[in-house]
């Protein structure tokens, strides 16, 4: 019994590491910035719906994937933005599964010629898995007549899957060639925990992020065409213990895009933890309706050889000239 205890600390350890740890988040957030603030939702003013594959740390056993879809539309009539979202995280080695839906909405305020606010909330309903249905406990073996129980009575009862109502809400200011927001997710703490009569609040996720685009090709014209413009971006998030800083720039001509951010550790627990953890390497294309993208993060920590971080981003605007602000983050 004592073996049993020991492995069940263990195994509860690890379940409560990995239900606390910091939500899926996105190197190519601005190709789809709803995965960070429900207050871009409509921001294209038209229909438009997308999906994002992220696959991480693929030379390890801990691989995680991660997918991403949305669908928004814009209602004229009424200032507003409505759209719904779908995550999917997955990781190999303990089986853990997370999923949730979300619904959003966006409402539009012009405070003056040049600025707009936007106040956005979102209201999901979320799924976490840990497999536990393949765990083997010991009153379920039957020596003598060499059979496995279905049921176990042990007094520690793990769910296998947990379910959970999630609020979220988020501002942003616009104008034409410049963006700042913020926004906070799981501002209920639901509970997320995997023992019966457990209780582990779901940390708050927070974010601050902005964007200033600017016409590159009039400042050094004698080296770039004039159509040649700048976008410098910043993506703050926290987490419980976790945190991370994005800060990058994009080259844009046409409708080609390549930029590099770098995720900063800004908040140090220690004093040989990492300042700068990956260069991440971007490029995008636009074609018509559809905008693709692609993105791979260079690992620059001493966890070893992970393989990196790879995204894929496809978007498809059912109305290209619905708007044509060249500050909008989803370029």
């Amino acid at each position: 019994m004592k073996i049993k205890t020991v492995i069940y600390s263990i195994f509860i350890g690890l379940v409560s590491t990995a239900v606390k740890a910091q939500d899926p988040i996105f190197t190519q957030y601005f190709l789809v910035p709803e995965t960070i603030n429900p207050g871009f939702t409509g921001f294209l003013e038209t229909t438009s719906a997308g999906v994002m594959h992220r696959s991480q740390w693929t030379s390890l056993q801990y691989k995680m994937d991660t997918n991403y879809a949305y669908a928004s539309t814009w209602l004229e009539n009424s200032n507003s933005g409505i759209g719904v979202t779908f995550l999917n995280h997955r990781e190999n080695f303990t089986g853990y599964n997370f999923l949730q839906a979300n619904i959003n909405y966006a409402y539009r305020i012009e405070l003056n010629y040049e600025w707009y606010f936007r106040p956005g909330i979102e209201v999901g309903y979320g799924s976490k898995s840990f497999g536990f249905q393949n765990l083997l406990l010991r009153d379920q073996i039957n020596i003598s007549s060499e059979t496995i129980n279905p049921v176990s009575i042990d007094p520690l009862q793990l769910n296998n899957r947990i379910h959970f109502i999630d609020f979220s809400t988020g501002l942003l200011f616009y104008k034409d060639n410049m963006w700042f927001g913020t926004a906070v997710k799981h501002l209920n703490k639901p509970n997320i925990a995997m023992a019966e009569e457990g209780n582990i609040p779901l940390e708050m996720f927070y974010n601050i992020s902005g964007g200033y685009e600017f016409e590159l090709g009039q400042m050094i014209s004698t080296f770039l065409p004039l159509e040649t413009r700048m976008m410098v971006t910043a993506n703050f998030m926290k987490q419980g213990q976790y945190n991370r800083l994005d800060i990058g720039g994009t080259y844009i001509f046409n409708h080609f895009t390549i930029g590099v951010t770098t995720a900063l550790n800004p908040m140090k627990k220690a004093d040989n933890s990492h300042t700068l953890t990956s260069v991440n390497l971007f490029s995008g294309l636009k074609y018509e309706n559809f905008k693709f993208g692609f993105s791979y993060d260079a690992n620059t920590s001493k966890i070893g050889n992970t393989g990196g971080v790879f995204e894929l981003g496809l978007v498809y605007q059912f109305d290209v000239d619905a708007r044509k602000c060249f500050g909008c983050p989803g370029y």
